[in-house]
């Protein structure tokens, strides 16, 4: 049977997926792995690429598609998203990206993030029909509000650009954080996404992305991760004002020993809870689901043909 991978490249991790695509049409996963290389760091500010974000990135890159080429992968799609759109050097990355790893990496717009995070979502949420379907998808540069109908049709999609890097970049200033730190936070979130839409009567939320992921795990102190038990979980917005105050509250150093709570996301964790609560707020929810599937599976189902049921 055809084995294809997916890789992508976001602000705060590469992500890879490789996946048979069976006799059905769907997609079974045969390895998925995500590595934190940082590459967004200081875009928000310089607006370019730093040359450790970009070698620690490529690194990486290189040695996913070697991996999937090694398990038999027959073509790879390599997306970007918001720190190489933002960023005045990302033709530089994507050459680079060709030399060393020997892939074509696409930049994709924020519309385009957004479509094939809302394909994934409703592959596993979407289908029993018994309501519209939100999905957030909150990453390291920017995040992604998408309303869909009970038939998977997309009403609305924007791509806005906070995320969990670039909010600590430019607002957090010290640890932990002050009331202060935490209060300009909020209110760039509450202004931003006071442009989204009403919420759809009968909405369920979806939320995807590490940070979800993270969140999930953390409250239920899932360690080692297991993604069986994030997939499909629930996190409510009670918890997740709980777990606000206690992140913003704990210095980085008490971070680190949460269990559930994986290497290299400590610093940006604060700022990623933010945004989900807000995103509830904003959207009038009081839940949501949890999917450990995000992009690399919309990206699959967008470049070769297949969908997941």
């Amino acid at each position: 049977m055809p084995r294809y991978a997916t890789i992508d490249v976001g602000t705060n991790a590469v992500l890879l997926l490789v996946a048979d695509r069976q006799p059905d049409g769907r997609f079974q996963a045969v390895r998925e792995r995500a590595e934190i290389t940082r590459l967004g760091r200081g875009v928000d500010k310089s607006r370019r690429l730093s040359p450790e974000g970009m070698e620690d990135t490529l690194q990486v890159l290189s040695a996913f598609a070697s991996e999937a080429r090694n398990l038999g992968a027959e073509a790879i799609a390599v997306s970007a998203t918001s720190a190489a759109r933002d960023a005045e050097n990302g033709a530089g990355f994507l050459s680079a990206a060709r030399q060393r790893a020997g892939v074509t990496v696409d930049i994709i717009s924020g519309e385009l993030e957004a479509q094939l995070c809302f394909t994934s979502a409703w592959a596993d949420f979407g289908r029993d029909a018994s309501g519209p379907l939100v999905v957030m998808d909150t990453g390291g540069g920017s995040t992604e509000f998408i309303y869909g109908d009970t038939q998977g049709r997309v009403s609305f999609c924007h791509s806005f650009d906070v995320g969990s890097v670039r909010m600590s970049e430019r607002y957090v200033t010290s640890d932990p954080l002050t009331a202060g730190d935490r209060a300009r936070v909020e209110a760039h979130l509450r202004e931003t996404f006071s442009a989204l839409p009403p919420c759809p009567p009968g909405a369920r939320l979806v939320g995807m992305s590490g940070t979800v992921t993270t969140l999930f795990a953390v409250q239920h102190a899932i360690a080692p991760y297991d993604s069986e038990r994030v997939h499909g979980g629930t996190l409510l917005r009670v918890q997740l004002e709980a777990l606000a105050d206690k992140l913003c509250g704990l210095p980085l150093a008490e971070r680190q020993k949460l269990p559930g709570l994986l290497p290299r996301r400590e610093d940006v964790i604060p700022a990623g809870c933010l945004i989900l609560l807000e995103g509830l707020r904003a959207l009038g929810l009081d839940r949501c689901l949890v999917s450990d599937r995000g992009l690399c599976w919309g990206l699959l189902a967008h470049r070769f043909g297949a969908t997941r049921s």
